[in-house]
């Protein structure tokens, strides 16, 4: 049941021979069978049932919504009036908003049935998902070391919305929401085997999405197949008051143009690949594997050429210096008086400032803060912010220049597969935790859209 799809659903729902409540209970049950994993951080089932219900009622009087019977999972960053959001951080463990981010009511609006908030890198800042205030999250692949054989030693999930990702590729929902700053959906779908979507800067509404980086925050989705992504993105995407950037996507593309009756042909296709993303320490499979697709793309018509985006190599400092920056200044309200923990010190202002935001925050979220508000230093806001930005535009008119030549640009997504656990905290790995957002990070400093697609199993029997 829950590996048919969304219009698998459709169809039994049509023909009477599933009802939501059956397809909701059947998501709860796999989640309570795959706890092991920590994908979820909170599992809404009395809210979910009462989804369903209604869906039953539309089912039985045949008048469907799009999504009847389609369970999904949310990243807990994404606010759920009544259900709490805490963007996996101890700063918002209570927090419970008001208000559900519009993203979400789209996808309720048109039947979705919520079953959960999903685990996350605190605040989303990650590539793993093992920096959560809730633990780490695991990769549903090679399942046997997560309840087994190594059990505190398990594969990555990837991140930042690795619970996202996990809860899709572990069967218990159709899809899933994420944010994408970075790479943060199409990293963990990598890592887990299923392909998600990050659209272009603006194309669906930030509203609701606790922000990490203003400029390069993207609602993403995560599903069982292209199909299902399109379909998603189609009920989310559009023009919304409450987000100033949002657009109106309907002067671009319908809902029926993101399905295809049948696989069209890739003749005249013009497919680049940007040389600049050969990144050193990208592992060995992942460039045969870059250079098969390529290959196979070809076969069929594509017209494939080597193309440049020099400033792209530049990019993950760019990335970074902007994250940090936006990142001091968003999580500057949490301080113990306005909203998140508040410890248990009156002895001063500044003292209830600093506990609360010692305690609240990791170090690793407190590090990226500290990043920022030196960067942002007076003396030194040109020399890094000024410059970033500047760098940034350049950037952008680097892809700019390549779509003029090109249709699409083929990269990989990670540098390697699945990393384990055991080797992805190490302190001296922080650098090569950077470094996986190498090949993502560049689309949303230029705004673009971007599609993560599984194609094989390395061998050691994990996706790439």
């Amino acid at each position: 049941m829950l590996i048919n799809g969304i219009s698998g659903i459709a169809r039994s729902l049509l023909s009477r021979t599933l009802l939501p409540s059956e397809v909701c209970s059947a998501s709860l049950q796999r989640i309570r069978q795959t706890q092991d994993l920590n994908a979820y951080i909170t599992v809404t089932e009395d809210n979910a049932r009462m989804q369903a219900k209604r869906g039953d009622k539309r089912c039985e009087s045949r008048n469907l919504l799009p999504l009847d019977g389609v369970t999904i999972a949310v990243k807990d960053n994404f606010c759920t009036a009544g259900v709490r959001t805490t963007c996996a951080s101890r700063m918002l463990e209570k927090f419970v908003p008001k208000y559900t981010a519009t993203v979400v009511d789209r996808l309720e609006q048109a039947g979705a049935i919520v079953v959960g908030k999903t685990n996350l890198d605190e605040f989303a800042m990650g590539t793993g998902s093992t920096n959560s205030f809730f633990g780490p999250t695991k990769n549903p692949w090679r399942y046997e070391r997560v309840t087994k054989t190594h059990p505190d030693d398990f594969y990555i999930a990837g991140g930042s919305s690795g619970g996202s990702a996990v809860a899709v590729a572990s069967g218990t929902c159709f899809g899933a929401v994420g944010s994408d700053t970075g790479g943060s959906v199409r990293n963990p779908s990598a890592r887990c085997g299923v392909p998600a979507l990050k659209p272009s800067y603006g194309a669906v509404s930030r509203h609701g999405l606790i922000p990490l980086t203003h400029s390069l925050d993207v609602p993403g989705f995560i599903a069982l197949t292209v199909d299902d992504l399109a379909t998603l993105f189609a009920i989310c995407a559009g023009r919304d008051s409450r987000d100033l950037t949002s657009i109106d996507t309907s002067k671009h593309f319908t809902a029926e143009d993101m399905q295809l009756d049948e696989m069209p042909s890739l003749g005249g296709l013009r497919v680049g690949i940007p040389q600049e993303y050969y990144c050193p320490g990208m592992q060995d499979e992942i460039v045969d594997l870059w250079r098969d697709v390529s290959e196979l793309l070809a076969s069929h018509g594509a017209k494939v050429v080597a193309v440049s985006l020099p400033y792209t190599q530049y990019s993950l400092q760019c990335y970074s210096v902007l994250n940090s920056c936006d990142v001091a200044s968003n999580l500057a309200c949490y301080d113990g008086l306005r909203y998140g923990h508040r410890a248990d010190e009156l002895s001063s202002t500044e003292g209830l400032f600093a506990k609360t935001r010692s305690e609240g925050f990791s170090e690793m979220v407190r590090g990226r803060i500290l990043c920022g508000n030196y960067f942002l230093l007076r003396q030194n806001y040109d020399k890094y912010f000024g410059q970033a930005m500047r760098l940034r535009r350049l950037i952008k008119d680097d892809f700019t220049r390549v779509f003029e030549s090109v249709d699409l640009l083929l990269t990989p997504v990670t540098l390697t597969e699945a990393i384990l656990y055991s080797e992805w905290v190490k302190k001296d790995n922080r650098t090569r935790a950077t470094l996986e957002d190498f090949c993502t990070q560049p689309v949303n400093l230029a705004g673009l859209p971007a599609l993560s697609l599984p194609c094989r199993l390395s061998r050691n029997g994990l996706p790439l």
